[in-house]
């Protein structure tokens, strides 16, 4: 894919797509972050003014339509597993200092070249799959988040209920934003989350919020260095357990940002012929920064979105699409609850059938996020329909695949359907690692030493959890 021309009301119309299509982290962040102790009106503020921060840093220093935000993931994992609801594990301070501890590493090891290194090492059959295997995941979490799909018991997945008016919200999003796409609509995307939006309030999905501004809280900024009993909370990281952690955690940083970079790099034309990124280290630096920075002041790691595609399809290319999502993002730390009509999600009152849980699948906690009790979730309809587009946009690179070539072909393959049905960028981009670099080395072909480097961390990072 060659660039694009592109022009400011284009940049700033893709920075605002894809505001809308990742605002939601606004709300779901802080809900989860509270859940394991967090203050919650800390943790909203450092989540949004963490994203306008590192999406700024993005747009001015690397040029390129890269936004950023806390990572859907690692945030449920420092929370869940780490720290644990209300405290029950170690301090929020201290999970907060493995984030830190995390992103000083990564950050390290991009100032020495390494993290580049391993990016250009990975072959081109294996990014393109990555790219492939990220636009399924968006689809799949956009289908989920619209009610068009939800989980089963035996089939683990199954239609939706259409009866529900949320569905029929993220249909009328996406039947918009096909026909506005078909009739070459500029902003097509963002003309179809209004139109979503539009339907939401008529039908009672959404409503108008009592107030319109909340005010900074930064109590929880400086996390790492906050007394925990008589010492700062950073130093209780190093014991062998949470070091594991910050392995564990520091890979899945490591390869969700390569995978993304690469995938919207594909879209927006900024893959070189050769398959590398111009300007890598740049958009590396920053992202490593980010994960320090979110453990700094508490909004867990902040990395680069995959939902910068949704701006790449509205014609983004440059650092100034970024910029105006940053823009957005410290705005929303004044007026979140006027940007959750849009970009919120909705309770489901007494759908535990659904076992929805944003985009992550995790059961909503009762005490934060269903005031009404346990079996209530949240669905996303109006950015639904702007994931399930984008990962379509995203398929394109699957026909540069050598699928003739089997050693070629499987570890894209496992790579593509890893992604979606692990819900992980990483652990699908370690099973193509891993069986590349084994059946390349079985065939007796010549692979990169960075390969057997980072399929043997893959292989611990997925056997150490399950080691007594």
């Amino acid at each position: 894919m060659t660039d694009t021309p592109s022009n400011i009301k284009t940049e700033l119309m893709a920075g605002t797509t894809t505001f809308l299509t990742m605002s939601y982290i606004l709300f779901v962040n802080p809900a989860i972050l509270s859940a394991a102790g967090v203050p919650f009106a800390a943790a909203a503020t450092a989540t949004a003014l963490g994203a306008g921060i590192l999406c700024l840093l993005m747009g001015f220093i690397t040029h390129r339509p890269l936004a950023m935000a806390s990572g859907m993931g690692l945030n449920a994992v420092i929370a869940f597993s780490v720290i644990g609801f209300q405290q029950s594990h170690v301090p929020w301070q201290v999970g907060m200092s493995v984030i830190f501890l995390e992103g000083l590493i990564i950050l390290l090891l991009v100032l020495v070249g390494l993290r580049e290194a391993v990016m250009n090492a990975i072959p081109p059959n294996l990014k393109r799959a990555i790219g492939v295997g990220i636009g399924l995941f968006i689809t799949v979490i956009g289908l989920n988040e619209g009610g068009i799909i939800r989980p089963a018991p035996i089939t683990l997945v199954a239609l939706g209920d259409f009866s529900q008016r949320y569905v029929w919200v993220t249909l009328v999003g996406l039947l918009a934003i096909l026909a506005f796409m078909s009739l070459r609509v500029k902003g097509a995307i963002l003309w179809g989350l209004i139109t979503a939006t539009l339907a939401a309030l008529l039908w009672g999905v959404a409503s108008w919020p009592a107030a319109f501004v909340s005010w900074p809280d930064f109590g929880s900024w400086g996390a790492p260095f906050h007394r925990v009993g008589n010492r700062w909370a950073l130093w209780s990281v190093f014991t062998p357990l949470l070091l594991t952690t910050v392995f564990s955690v520091m890979l899945t940083d490591f390869f969700d940002t390569l995978g993304t970079v690469m995938a919207v790099g594909e879209q927006a034309g900024f893959i070189g012929p050769d398959g590398k990124v111009p300007g890598a280290r740049r958009i590396l630096l920053v992202d490593s920064f980010g994960a320090l920075f979110g453990g700094l002041i508490g909004s867990s790691s902040i990395t680069t979105y995959i939902e910068s595609a949704a701006g790449v399809a509205e014609g983004g290319r440059t650092g100034l699409s970024a910029i105006a999502t940053g823009v957005l993002f410290l705005l929303a730390s004044f007026l979140a609850p006027l940007i959750q009509v849009i970009g919120g999600g909705y309770r489901l009152p007494n759908a535990s059938q659904y076992q929805l849980f944003v985009s992550s699948g995790f059961q909503a906690p009762p005490d934060v996020l269903s005031p009404a009790g346990a079996g209530d979730y949240f669905v996303y309809p109006i950015t639904a329909a702007a994931l399930i587009v984008v990962g379509a946009l995203m398929m394109r690179t699957i026909r540069d695949i050598e699928w003739d070539q089997f050693d070629e072909s499987f570890p894209a393959f496992l790579t593509i359907v890893g992604i979606p049905m692990t819900y992980s960028i990483s652990h699908g981009i370690g099973f193509g690692f891993i069986s590349y670099t084994l059946m390349k080395t079985l065939a007796r072909k010549k692979v990169h030493p960075f390969m057997y480097v980072v399929a043997a961390c893959f292989v611990a990072a997925f056997l150490l959890p399950h080691v007594s």
